[in-house]
């Protein structure tokens, strides 16, 4: 089972930076956040401006508070509900309000610290090794609808690759190629007007909201969150940094997230393994990153607060930089324990989806832990 990790360096006194490399970083989980906002921006009664305006308040906050690059993701599992039903803006301020009362509850009893002690590594690494898959099939359904900005993007981050083996040069791969695609679509389709942000409304859902939420929303993204959000990002910011978040905090946070923002707006959100290995493969190495990720998501509420400016990024942009960020969480994951179960769950991730192969990876996990006990190994 999984012990409890020690920490061998305190995060709460790691100065922030801001930096060339920590602006690179900041938006290395790009291409993982846009998609899926801009998807549910185009088919969901919701205002794209202040989504964002609540992404720049909590990367700024998470930044602060976690002194590190802990990233700020929408729920993957309700935005791709969203975009494929086309979700009312209460059906989804229910599905965030549900989520935030749970693990705000769960962070606050020390739920999460037991929950992590319990699980397996092979399963959380499973969890980390799907997660990369899916990133990697997302990022090839960009690569082949946008090649030429997708080969560009490749290009980029392997050239400062290459460069940095051989010089010692800052890997800013993650700026460049945000930095083309935007002036590529600012050149097709000119500059976007700034807007004024309208003042964040209400948006408390119905009985039949909550109802709705409860049945079909949270149940899917509740594994998610669990896994991925906390129990696998705690384990990959020890990887990363040698130091140690505790699950319960981030359990508490992504609570805290949803029941400020989703009442006034704001999409529900959570942290995530993927978005941490893909802001420290570009740089990202404290929460200086976060704080420059806030700034740039103000940017995007300001100049881009209508899906048709956002869509000026070429998704080709975003495919590259998804590739490289899943091989990132990919690589961590191969620190298990019994590649059979990770294997596994990995395996059904990218077929079926993360859920399952949780829930199929931890019974296989303690029947060959029971096994092994009984035949004495």
């Amino acid at each position: 089972m999984a012990g409890r990790v020690q920490a061998e360096e305190s995060h709460e006194t790691r100065p922030l930076r801001f930096t060339l490399s920590e602006a690179a970083g900041s938006v290395g989980d790009f291409g993982t956040i846009l998609p899926i906002v801009l998807g549910v921006a185009l088919v969901c009664d919701v205002n794209l401006a202040h989504i964002f305006l609540f992404f720049a308040l909590w990367y700024v906050l998470s930044g602060i508070y976690y002194r590190l690059p802990i990233p700020i993701e929408p729920l993957k599992a309700v935005g791709a509900i969203a975009i494929a039903e086309g979700l009312t803006a209460g059906e989804i301020a229910g599905a965030g309000m549900i989520i935030g009362v749970i693990f705000l509850a769960l962070g606050c009893c020390g739920s999460m610290t037991w929950l992590r002690d319990r699980i397996p590594i092979s399963v959380i690494r499973g969890v980390q090794a799907g997660l990369a898959l899916v990133l990697i099939k997302t990022s090839l359904g960009f690569v082949v609808s946008d090649p030429l900005f997708a080969g560009i993007s490749i290009a980029f981050v392997v050239l400062f690759f290459l460069a940095a083996l051989r010089w010692t040069i800052k890997d800013i791969s993650a700026l460049v190629v945000l930095g083309i695609g935007i002036s590529a679509g600012v050149l097709t389709a000119g500059l976007p007007q700034i807007s004024m942000i309208a003042f964040p409304s209400l948006v408390l859902p119905d009985l039949a909201d909550l109802t709705y939420a409860a049945i079909y929303l949270v149940p899917p993204q509740f594994p998610l969150t669990l896994t991925n959000a906390i129990l696998a990002t705690a384990l990959l910011t020890h990887d990363l940094f040698k130091t140690e978040v505790e699950p319960d905090r981030l359990s508490r946070t992504i609570g805290i997230m949803n029941l400020v923002s989703v009442p006034f707006g704001g999409f529900p959100m959570c942290h995530g393994a993927g978005g941490l290995a893909a802001q420290h493969r570009f740089g990202a190495r404290t929460g200086g990153a976060n704080v420059i990720a806030g700034m740039i998501f103000l940017g995007f509420a300001l100049f881009f607060a209508s899906p048709e400016s956002l869509a000026l990024i070429p998704l080709g942009v975003f495919g590259g930089l998804l590739i490289f960020a899943a091989v990132e969480l990919g690589k961590h994951s191969l620190k298990t324990d019994s590649y059979l179960v990770t294997g596994v769950i990995a395996a059904l991730a990218l077929l079926v989806n993360i859920t399952v192969g949780f829930v199929v990876g931890l019974v296989l996990a303690y029947v060959l832990e029971r096994r092994k006990k009984e035949s004495g190994v």
